[in-house]
């Protein structure tokens, strides 16, 4: 750990010439995404979406970016680019001008206050406070439910180099219905799991040195990995937020490389540092971690080629090797835990692979493969194939015929067994929650979308989801030398049909309405197992919201 630490600080030390600064923008502010992706598709600016968060400077560049091509944008896409130049000033060199503002300037000092912030900044600092606030309101034919939440968010930059930020949120859920096991996208509760209703709170933050052609940084944060519009099947950022160290370079404009080394949390007790004081139970985890790096090609604008690998390990401490950001981490665990001389003593390692295109001026086509194990020979072999997969292919198309509009498409395979491990301590999760697809393994998921923009601000968009998972296989109990058929029986089936309608009023601030239609079939310990209590059978489920910060 020492040694972690002293890497760290010392990387902080050298003198880079910076032009920018990093302070991540959460992967749920799913609006200001959207436009950007949307732009990105009508060839306006180039973005690797495979990789999220994004930071504020990166997002606020883009918009800067924008302002040059501004007569090719429609009507709303202009009054969306004004709006979101608003919600980052303090990013950009522009003077503190905000709407409801009461600003003064004095030796180079604004200070400026709105209903949803205060923002400082002066030569050296610039520094913003935001209220995190939120309610929301479900009901259907089984009850209601309420999600209430509150906090704040402080962040900013010093200098040239440094980002920093945190923010806490504080959650009300009136019934629980998010747990590790269900398959929903919710991110993940970082609590017991218990019935009724329940409390609890998510801290995130994080300190990043940038310089010119990169960062690197500590930080609690969600990260999503992976092409997606409907759920990441690399790196999906349902897990609570954990703790990481991330780099990310961009040395030249045709390559770009991401690197984070993570605490996990195994929820495995340890029983042999477990231990009773004062008639209480002292339960101590098994110690997990993961590393994990994505290297991105653009060998032209509009197209990204991206590989990497991963690795949750664990019972050997922080190892060095994987605090290096760019090796092939199988190979190294062969080096550390050799099978041959001492059993079952590896780590969990996988690949992974995205694709991307923008080459097509409106369209955006994608496919990513996720790799736990494969067997080349048997690849072909449906029934008796050790090839844990998954993959996923999709596009969305924005802009083309009618303005303000968008549709797409998405399909999801996982093969049996991938994300599963024999041992409990490496398993592709944290608290429990799966690191990738939410369906997880011997499932598929097909997902239409179509939506329209009429106006600054609104997002009107009608869903269809069929989502399905087979026989559930423990991999502990499947013998080494064969495979599983995939979805040889289906035994939980899910169709959605959703339409919503949500508007930010002002920078971070939003309302909406939403009605869903489900119906969820299949054996009853299936359905008990992977759905709430609250979406049984066939229900129509009416949401209304409103929340401001992320």
């Amino acid at each position: 750990m020492k040694r972690i630490i002293t890497v760290f600080l010392l990387s902080l030390t050298v003198s880079f010439t910076a032009n920018s600064q990093v302070v991540y923008e959460h992967i749920s502010n799913s609006n200001i995404y959207s436009f950007l992706d949307e732009l990105a598709n009508d060839k306006i600016i180039d973005i690797n979406s495979t990789i999220k968060p994004y930071s504020r400077v990166y997002i606020a560049n883009l918009l800067v970016d924008t302002k040059s091509s501004v007569e090719e944008l429609t009507t709303r896409q202009k009054k969306e680019l004004e709006f979101y130049l608003q919600a980052y000033q303090i990013e950009l060199d522009y003077p503190l001008n905000l709407k409801y503002d009461l600003l003064k300037k004095r030796r180079n000092v604004a200070l400026a206050y709105n209903p949803i912030g205060a923002y400082y900044k002066d030569s050296l600092t610039s520094i913003w406070l935001k209220p995190i606030l939120g309610y929301e309101y479900f009901t259907n034919d089984n009850g209601s439910l309420t999600h209430s939440w509150g906090g704040l968010e402080f962040g900013g930059y010093i200098g040239k180099h440094i980002g920093f930020y945190t923010s806490l949120r504080d959650n009300n859920l009136s019934r629980n219905v998010i747990r590790p096991e269900y398959f929903i996208q919710d991110q993940g509760v970082p609590v017991k799991h218990i019935d009724g209703g329940i409390d609890y709170s998510e801290a995130r933050g994080g300190i990043n040195y940038s310089w010119n052609w990169g960062s690197i940084g500590l930080i609690k944060d969600h990260i999503q990995w992976g092409s997606n519009y409907f759920g990441s099947n690399i790196m999906s950022g349902r897990t609570p937020s954990y703790g990481m160290i991330k780099l990310n370079l961009k040395p030249a404009k045709w390559f770009e490389f991401n690197y984070y080394h993570g605490w996990l949390v195994s929820s495995v007790v340890d029983s042999s540092r477990s231990y009773w004081e004062n008639d209480r139970y002292r339960t101590v985890f098994h110690p997990k971690y993961i590393a994990a790096n994505m290297f991105t090609f653009k060998p032209w604008k509009g197209f990204n080629f991206s590989l990497g690998n991963s690795i949750v390990y664990s019972d050997i401490g922080v190892q060095a090797a994987y605090l290096i950001p760019f090796l092939f981490y199988k190979s190294v665990d062969h080096t550390l835990n050799s099978t041959y001389q001492h059993g079952d003593a590896g780590q969990n390692s996988q690949m992974f692979f995205d694709i991307s295109s923008r080459n097509i001026k409106h369209l955006h086509l994608y496919a990513t493969l996720f790799i736990d194990e494969i067997q080349l020979r048997s690849i072909t072999d449906n029934e008796n194939s050790r090839n844990h997969l998954s993959v996923k292919g999709g596009f969305k198309v924005s802009d083309w015929l009618v303005e303000n509009t968008w549709l797409s498409g998405e399909y999801t395979r996982s093969n049996p067994l991938v994300y599963q491990n024999y041992l409990s301590t490496v398993t592709f999760e944290s608290n429990q929650y799966s690191l990738g697809h939410y369906m997880r393994d011997n499932s598929d998921v097909l997902n239409f979308a179509v939506g329209y923009k009429p106006i600054r601000g609104l997002h009107i968009s009608a869903t269809y989801s069929y989502e399905r998972h087979g026989d559930d296989y423990d991999y502990a109990t499947v013998p080494s030398s064969s495979g599983l058929p995939f979805m040889e029986n289906v035994k939980w089936k899910r169709q959605i049909f959703l339409f919503s309608a949500v508007y930010e009023f002002v920078n971070n601030a939003y309302v909406y309405a939403k009605y869903q239609y489900s119906d969820i079939t299949g054996e009853q310990d299936y359905i008990k197992k992977y759905t709430p209590e609250y979406y049984w059978g066939k229900t129509s489920t009416v949401t209304v919201g409103c929340y401001v910060g992320f």
